[in-house]
């Protein structure tokens, strides 16, 4: 059987319990100072910063199931190893791992080398009666990867990394379901190509992920979700391997691609797919404007996208957020709204002088820029949007060092209407700013748009809090902080449901979104997921307790 794998080899650095790698978080002085900053703002006296728990010194129960002679070599019992899997970067997730609190784990890590891999781990898990886990990144913060309590394997497809073809005259590329971001743009970038898909998760994250969790890129404009890149998909299931044709169109019934997107590794395990891609941008505008309040901000966004402008950046940022972000003073009063375009090759002036036209009719005055970029533009950004950008990065790690200091740190995004986004931002603010004061003895909310469309918006809120000094009742700090954030969370996810705003932008459903999914979704389509479900996996093995059936404990973590 396999030793522990990538994720615990000797020159990997990922974190096991949190986000990322262990030579970007936060630690010495930069900690020290995120805990002075924390004590100043919150009143408080902040607690020392806990350690993460090593490893090999938690009691890791034995595997519960033995794969057969033909994968003992794509499998791996390593402790480490399963630990890691035994959790995703949800906060609950991260503060209880943060303390050695992992209380369900695989009981084997499987990592498949090919497809037809796939297809007989899926017939063993079958015939055993062992749930399966597609893992991708690890990267989902809703509980979406935590095993279930029975006997499980958790399916890491980190083998299944490449881009197998491109189409150039078609502008489409055949790539593997377990290639992350920097993989499939280092491929892509080769053929002067990119696939403009980038979640915040973008550096260890998947394309299978994506595609399972309809993920969302940073882009605010136009082809942005995963849902809009996709061309067609194939999947493995316990019933057989699910392919799509590839076309640019079809009227042909009901897609079978997007009964994949958003399926959450229940209906299958996608193992490659053919995207859309395009040339790389070589030309960017970008400018900066300030307005004296959130509504007026959100009133120009309304303006740019209702007139046809589909700019790839448009975050509006709130005082807040802009401050947190270093793209304003920490005392700043005004709310802040970031834009780019860029294209292949075209002049984009006209485009920005338009957007800044219509900023400064509803009250906007321009601060920086506009900014011409020549050249290879992917991803750039300067002034106030590359500020901006890199605190995006940087925002998981700030988070897990809040949970070493015994802080709570959320965040909660959602989408409605024009009519109903400023109602819908003022209500969240308030409520989450109430309950994580009562929980917690302060809060820090910030608000941004991440996406805006010609009907709507999609608001993200940021909620930072001092935590519990002393967690009482014999009750372990790691898993008081969780209870915090658990009240929270559900505070502000029933203000999102009673607003009639989707539980989730681009976040997944998950086990922590499951009951408000509930509700949001039409029951006859619920039964006919059900039964879809039930067609091609009639075992249940994949991963069970997401989206339908039995709702097992939010966040598998009880």
């Amino acid at each position: 059987m396999r030793g522990s794998g990538p994720l615990s080899s000797p020159s990997s650095t990922r974190s096991w319990w949190g986000w990322g790698t262990t030579d970007q978080a936060l630690e010495g002085d930069a900690l020290a100072g995120l805990g002075a900053l924390l004590a100043e703002r919150f009143d408080v006296e902040v607690a020392a910063p806990v350690d993460p728990v090593d490893p090999s010194t938690i009691d890791v129960p034995a595997p519960r199931v033995s794969p057969p002679g033909a994968l003992r070599d794509l499998a791996s019992d390593d402790p480490v190893d399963r630990l890691r899997h035994g959790h995703g970067a949800a906060f609950r997730e991260i503060v209880r791992a943060l303390h050695g609190d992992v209380p369900r784990i695989p009981d084997l890590v499987v990592r498949p080398g090919t497809a037809a891999d796939v297809a007989r781990v899926l017939d063993w898990c079958a015939d055993a009666g062992v749930a399966c886990v597609p893992w991708g990144g690890g990267t989902s913060v809703v509980g979406g990867v935590t095993p279930p309590p029975q006997p499980c394997v958790s399916l890491d497809l980190d083998q299944l990394d490449r881009v197998r073809e491109i189409d150039a005259v078609s502008g489409h590329a055949l790539i593997e379901g377990g290639a992350t971001g920097p993989a499939i743009e280092r491929q892509l970038g080769d053929h002067g190509l990119t696939l403009r898909h980038f979640p915040q998760s973008w550096e260890f994250s998947t394309l299978g992920g994506w595609i399972a969790t309809r993920a969302g890129g940073h882009f605010a404009t136009g082809p942005t979700h995963i849902d809009d890149l996709v061309a067609a998909v194939t999947a493995e299931t316990p019933a057989g391997r699910w392919a799509s044709r590839r076309l640019p169109a079809s009227g042909a019934g009901p897609s079978p691609d997007r009964w994949l997107l958003g399926s959450e590794g229940t209906l299958g395990v996608i193992t490659e797919a053919w995207l859309r891609v395009q040339p790389r941008p070589r030309s960017r505008v970008q400018a900066s404007v300030r307005f004296a309040t959130f509504d007026a901000g959100l009133a120009a966004v309304r303006a740019l996208v209702r007139d046809g402008l589909r700019p790839a950046n448009c975050r509006l940022l709130d005082p807040v957020e802009a401050a947190l972000a270093g793209a304003a003073p920490q005392d700043a009063t005004s709310t802040l709204l970031l834009l780019g375009f860029e294209a292949p090759e075209r002049d984009l002036t006209a485009e920005a002088d338009l957007a800044i036209k219509l900023a400064r009719d509803h009250g906007g005055e321009v601060v920086d820029g506009p900014t011409v970029r020549r050249g290879d533009a992917t991803g750039a950004s300067e002034g106030d949007a590359g500020a901006w950008r890199q605190a995006f990065l940087q925002a998981p790690y700030l988070r897990d060092a809040i949970a070493r200091l015994g802080g709570l740190a959320e965040t909660f995004e959602t989408a409605t209407t024009w009519d109903r986004a400023g109602e819908l931002v003022a209500t969240l603010r308030d409520t989450a700013t109430r309950v994580a004061t009562e929980v917690c003895g302060g809060a820090l909310v910030a608000v941004r748009t991440t996406h805006a469309y010609p009907d709507g918006v999609a608001p993200y809120l940021t909620v930072i809090a001092p935590g519990l000094r002393d967690a009482g009742q014999g009750v372990p700090r790691g898993r008081a902080q969780a209870a915090a954030w658990d009240e929270v969370k559900t505070a502000v996810s029933e203000a999102i449901d009673a607003a009639g705003a989707t539980i989730t932008h681009h976040h997944a459903v998950g086990r922590d979104h499951r009951r408000w999914y509930d509700r949001q979704r039409p029951e006859p389509f619920a039964r006919a997921l059900e039964a879809a479900r039930t067609e091609l996996d009639p075992a249940r093995i994949l991963n069970p307790g997401i989206l339908t059936g039995p709702r097992s404990d939010e966040g598998g973590m009880t």
